[in-house]
């Protein structure tokens, strides 16, 4: 049942906002099938960016990963990931692209936010105000180790660390005030007097004296996303960000529970409760019906859960290692492992697993399902399946209901993902007025209706 009147529609003029994901090889990533191209060419990142500029989206989000993942003390050849440094391989695409937004997912816990603030700064510049920064926290031992500090901050001191870091790379951007450079050759000097502040902070993380070397950007300085579900994170979003990712874009009601949170922490932030786009990450499988849309879907969960992720996954779950088994058996008898956190799989557990196992022990006895149908019908459930005109319906009535802004869409399949959805799904939202004919501004900050950076 739905929570709201199908006639009464609260955001009328409201457009979706979509942006695309480009997280490199992992498991959501169909990377085996012969469609697929390259994780790490640079042609690969080049064509998906233009496909989705030409498809009007906001932005191009690039995921980053400080080291491969591991499992068992050896690398997750499952999920072996390559990208580059974010910051670069945007800044390349700044030069083949010209309105879509850079976003770069850069690391609070293993950077320094001066260095950082002035790399971002210089993505900006060179985009025409066009970059992104997706403030992210590490918790995980292992990315750690690459680092002199080592280990990893506890939760609440990873957040009171990125909030200070934020802090000081908005010092750090706004240490040029607007007009501070000559426009006139005959002025005394190159930057008016007095005009480039020094960034002076003695904080608990951080002590900072510098001057900032680069002035602000068309758009003021860097958007700022953020993602997490917790209590602190939807704070911290709350207080700070420009864009929040959820994992609340599938059931509208969820998502619409989600968003009312998060404008509730917007107005004890004392902002606006406009100050905030969100943005639900998303897979969406589009097919000429919705027969054809289910059995697509079917297909990519079957490729995206092979026997050896299936494996992995359960492995996690589970506590030891189930390589050996059988994936098209049945689910492991032994109980789970109820340990503290060691990292050895890679990923971090967290919780008791024991009331997952004993729900998929129920739900797969009385389905006859084996390990992999369990891990595919009851694992992380993923995005939207459907017709394009019922997608685009779908999608209509989560943005004018308020329920979220957009989403950032993660491509099963890269480089070609994106074709069906900017061929077959835009022109559908766009009869129905809910998504772009034209990009109308210049920035990142213009593309998402957001206020200039103060």
């Amino acid at each position: 049942m739905t929570r709201t009147d199908p006639h009464d529609v609260p955001r009328p003029d409201a457009r979706l906002h979509l942006g695309v994901f480009f997280q490199g090889v992992n498991h959501w990533t169909i990377w085996s099938d012969p469609s697929s191209g390259s994780q790490i060419d640079p042609a690969s990142f080049l064509r998906v960016a233009r496909t989705a500029e030409r498809g009007l989206f906001d932005a191009f989000f690039l995921g980053d990963g400080l080291r491969l993942r591991e499992s068992e003390g050896g690398v997750h050849e499952l999920d072996v990931s390559g990208r580059p440094d974010s910051i670069t391989q945007l800044s390349a695409l700044a030069a083949t692209t010209e309105r879509i937004g850079l976003v770069s997912t850069s690391n609070t816990t293993f950077n320094e936010p001066g260095d950082l603030a002035r790399r971002l700064a210089g993505l900006d510049l060179l985009s025409g105000g066009r970059a992104g920064w997706n403030v992210v926290t590490t918790h995980n031992a292992w990315t750690g180790e690459n680092f002199r500090r080592g280990g990893f901050l506890d939760h609440a001191d990873r957040y009171r660390r990125a909030e200070e870091f934020l802090s000081v790379a908005r010092a750090v951007w706004n240490g040029w005030a607007r007009g501070a450079v000559a426009d006139s050759a005959e002025a005394r000097s190159w930057s008016v007097p007095g005009a480039v502040g020094r960034v002076r902070v003695e904080g608990a993380h951080f002590d900072v004296d510098l001057a900032p070397t680069l002035p602000r950007s068309a758009q003021g300085h860097p958007v700022i996303f953020q993602a997490g579900d917790s209590g602190e994170g939807r704070d911290f979003a709350a207080r700070n960000a420009d864009v929040v990712f959820s994992a609340h874009g599938t059931d509208f009601d969820d998502a619409l529970a989600f968003a009312e949170d998060v404008r509730r922490r917007l107005r004890a932030a004392g902002r606006a409760e406009d100050a905030l786009r969100i943005l639900p990450g998303t897979e969406i499988v589009v097919g000429a019906t919705e027969k054809e849309a289910e059995e697509r879907a079917r297909w990519v969960r079957l490729e995206q859960v092979t026997p050896a992720v299936a494996l992995g996954i359960a492995s996690r779950l589970w506590g030891f290692d189930l390589s050996g088994r059988d994936a098209d058996g049945p689910l492991p008898a032994e109980d789970p492992v109820v340990a503290a956190y060691e990292g050895k799989f890679g990923t971090r557990r967290v919780g008791d697993p024991r009331p997952v196992v004993a729900e998929w022990r129920a739900k797969a006895g009385a389905n006859g399902w084996s390990l992999r149908e369990t891990v595919i019908e009851l694992g992380t459930r993923r995005g939207h399946v459907g017709t394009p005109a019922g997608l685009a319906e779908k999608f209509a009535r989560f943005v004018r209901h308020g329920a979220l802004d957009g989403f950032n869409v993660s491509p099963y399949l890269v480089p070609d993902g994106l074709d069906d959805i900017v061929e077959l799904l835009v022109p559908e939202l766009q009869e129905r007025g809910v998504y772009r004919t034209a990009y109308t501004g210049t920035t990142l900050r213009e593309h998402l209706g957001l206020a200039p950076a103060v």
